[in-house]
Parts: structure tokens; sequence; C-alpha cells
């Protein structure tokens, strides 16, 4: 299991998703977050190639740790990527099985977060099918029917669905989070973990690091660096 230090006298971790740049992994590892997340999606803006994911994650310092995106990866892909790029974590955002979950974690050697999209009660069953399967849940907003993304989209989800429940293993919160309103779906969920992309950019694909340093203080309880709010 990938054990990652917690942000000193925080409440919660963050994952700065889809950064592209060396200035993002910088704003991410100053503001305190405990994960980076490499998009390999080409659909996404924030899409990286394999050298440009490979300076990136030697660019993160010890403790920042790199998490790879990726939708319904075929092996070829994952060995590819695995190979070239040091990572900590792999990131599953498709349709994949709890047979392709462990699979994966077996091909890789690494852990891997299942992300599991909810938009109604309904689709609260799919997530006890990766309970004890996957390392790490992701509960994310379900992407809009047709969107050409399944994850960044800037949309969130009544978090009133999951106020209250508990899972087995760790779990993340993702869904249109954004500096201001981080700490309150924190409450109500009870999340100690929480992803954000969109909710830190200026444009899509671009992030801002005074969003950046504001989400992750309001996330981790911590002051934002040099006294930036957002």
């Amino acid at each position: 299991m990938l054990r990652v230090s917690r942000p000193g006298g925080g409440r919660g971790r963050v994952k700065i998703c889809g950064v592209r740049g060396a200035a993002d992994v910088d704003a991410a590892a100053a503001a305190g977050a405990a994960y980076i997340g490499l998009v390999f999606f080409p659909k996404s803006p924030r899409h990286l190639g394999i050298a440009e994911a490979r300076a990136l994650a030697l660019l993160a310092p010890p403790g920042l740790a790199k998490v790879a995106l990726v939708v319904d990866p075929e092996d070829a892909a994952l060995d590819a990527i695995t190979v070239e790029v040091p990572l900590d974590m792999i990131q599953l955002h498709g349709a994949e099985t709890p047979d392709r979950v462990r699979a994966v974690r077996a091909r890789t050697g690494l852990p891997v977060m299942k992300a599991v999209g909810v938009r109604d009660a309904a689709d609260l069953e799919a997530i006890a099918r990766y309970e004890g399967v996957a390392d790490q849940l992701l509960i994310d907003a379900k992407a809009p029917r047709g969107a050409a993304l399944p994850g960044g989209n800037g949309i969130g989800f009544d978090h009133a669905l999951i106020a209250g429940r508990t899972w087995r293993g760790p779990w993340m919160l993702a869904g249109g989070l954004t500096p201001g309103t981080v700490a309150e779906a924190m409450r109500l969920t009870g999340a100690r973990q929480v992803d954000v992309s969109s909710g830190v950019e200026a444009a899509p694909g671009v992030k801002d690091p005074a969003r950046i340093a504001a989400f992750c203080a309001a996330a981790t309880g911590r002051p934002a660096p040099d006294g930036e709010a957002g």
C-alpha cells in the first residue's frame, strides 16, 4: 500500500490533478499537496506525452506522490508509461471492471485507485464492487451523458448521497471542488482526501498557483504559502 506523509498539522490530503508544467509541480509541492496527477488521455486538455510526464515526475520532491491517470488502458500503453515514468500509483478513470483493476495492479506492481462516478443513489452500488479490490477509491461526479472527458469537467454531485457513509480502505472526494467549497464538502462527506483539477485552473489545462495554494490551505487547514488566498 502506498504511504504518503500527511501535510503537517493539516486535516486532509490533496491531489492536484492534471499538472502540465514545472510551475504546477512546484506550486503543488509548496502548497503541501500529497499527490500530483499526470493525465494520459489524448482528449483531455491536460494530456501529457510520456517524455513530458517523465520530466515532471522527476521534478517532484520526495513525499509528493505521482499518480498516472489512464482511461481503459491497454496493456501496451500501461507498459510504456510505467517503464518510462517513475510513478507511485495508477488511477483508473474509465469503465474498468474489478477484474481489470486486479490485473492492472498485478501487471504494474503499483497501487491502483479506481474512480467511480456518482450522479444519484443508484450509482452508489458500483462503489461496493471495488471495495477490497482497489487500493483506493475516487468518488467523483459522473460525467454528463455524451461528455468527452470522464472527469475534470468541473461539475459536482449531491454530497448528501454519501454523507455518513464509510468504505473499507482509503478514498478520495472529487468533482467540481474549488478553494471556496472544498472545506464544506469535506465536512459534509467526512472525506479526508480530495482531488481537484479544473477548480484550480485559470483556463482548461492552465493551473493557477494562487488557486492551488488557496485550495490546499482550505483542505489541509494550513496557511497558504506567502499569504496567498483565493
